[in-house]
């Protein structure tokens, strides 16, 4: 509840208060510092990983520091508390208080989940961060976690996806029949439909699937991250675009108790440094990548290629229907798809005017 508002004290209550605070101090012993609240964070990521993975570690500080180390958050990566697929359920069940991650892993468990990291052909990082902040999307997300004791924040983002990597040439949708590929959210149910096999793994297992055979391809990141990972020394073909992630929102997923529990003003450092993160790691993607792929294609071989016009004409009516199936199940569903799609509408009509067409007039 909240407290009646009082009257400003005046300076003589100001004085007064003053001079019997430092009597009671003199008289009293030293007071002790108060013990800070500890915080566990549980990670889908390697540890330190460039992009996610570092973001995770600089919002525990950043949230140490704002609070002044009222409260601290110890970070776990991905299998040294939870495997990096158990993390929404260690903060539901109260294994951890905060997660980092990102929602397409929630799937199974949330079907609507992927919409808040990325859905192919749909909005782009400033986009998405539009819809959340201010079309809504905020308020769908909060209701559709709230059942699990989960209040979910961006907080990361690893921009604008590439393709994938892909151990051979794709010239048409005949060379994705049969391609087992890491791909989760939407983009694996697009590449499903386009006869190719959607494996799920999380980020640390991925590599090791590449080389092994367990996968003939995988998308990630971008090349800031991707170039961390290794990818390169398995997969030449890196494509673009990466029409089935064009954002890369991560994001805190923290526990509703252990949020309610904090003082007002800690809540309050919570949601501004997952916020902070959210626009430094963007920053951070956006100028890292571009360095990162020179490396890759000067210094690696590695061999960009663009998807044919052909599979990007058949991926985006692909994810058409993908996008009609899902509105269909649920009366839910169908409200969150009207929300998505009137925001794509609407910063699409702005996007085609304003970055779009100014990056095809600045590169003439």
């Amino acid at each position: 509840m909240t407290a009646k508002t009082q009257p400003a004290p005046s300076r003589r209550d100001l004085l007064a208060g003053a001079l019997a605070g430092t009597a009671a101090a003199t008289l009293a012993a030293p007071a002790r510092a108060e013990a800070p609240i500890e915080w566990r964070m549980v990670t889908s990521w390697p540890k330190n990983l460039p992009g996610p993975g570092v973001s995770a570690e600089r919002l525990a500080a950043r949230i140490a520091a704002m609070s002044g180390g009222r409260l601290e958050v110890h970070v776990y990566a991905a299998g040294e508390l939870v495997p990096a697929l158990e993390v929404f359920d260690a903060v539901a069940t109260g294994t951890a208080e905060i997660g980092h991650t990102a929602a397409f892993f929630w799937q199974g468990k949330i079907a609507a989940a992927p919409f808040f990291t990325a859905v192919p052909f749909g909005l782009t990082p400033l986009e998405h961060c539009a819809w959340i902040e201010a079309g809504g999307g905020q308020a769908i997300w909060d209701e559709l976690y709230r059942p699990f004791g989960v209040k979910p924040f961006m907080a990361g983002n690893t921009g604008f996806q590439m393709g994938g990597w892909y151990a051979k040439e794709i010239n048409g949708i005949d060379d994705l029949k049969g391609l087992k590929i890491r791909m989760p959210g939407f983009g694996g149910e697009v590449l499903r439909r386009l006869g190719a096999t959607p494996v799920s793994l999380p980020p640390g297992e991925i590599l090791q699937a590449l080389q092994s055979g367990v996968v003939d391809a995988t998308e990630f990141l971008g090349p800031f991250s991707d170039i961390a990972m290794g990818f390169y020394k398995v997969a030449p073909f890196y494509y673009w675009p990466g029409f089935h992630e064009p954002n890369g929102t991560g994001e805190a997923i923290v526990s509703i108790e252990a949020l309610e529990a904090l003082p007002e003003d800690l809540r309050a450092v919570v949601a501004a440094a997952t916020a902070v993160e959210n626009a430094t790691s963007l920053a951070e993607a956006e100028w890292a990548n571009g360095e990162a792929l020179g490396r890759l294609v000067d210094q690696h071989g590695v061999q960009l290629k663009r998807f044919p016009d052909e599979v990007l004409a058949a991926a985006r009516d692909a994810a058409a229907g993908v996008f009609a199936d899902f509105a269909a199940k649920s009366a839910e569903n169908a409200r969150l798809w009207e929300s998505y799609a009137a925001a794509r509408t609407r910063l699409g009509r702005w996007s085609k005017i304003s970055g779009a067409a100014l990056l095809v007039a600045r590169d003439r």
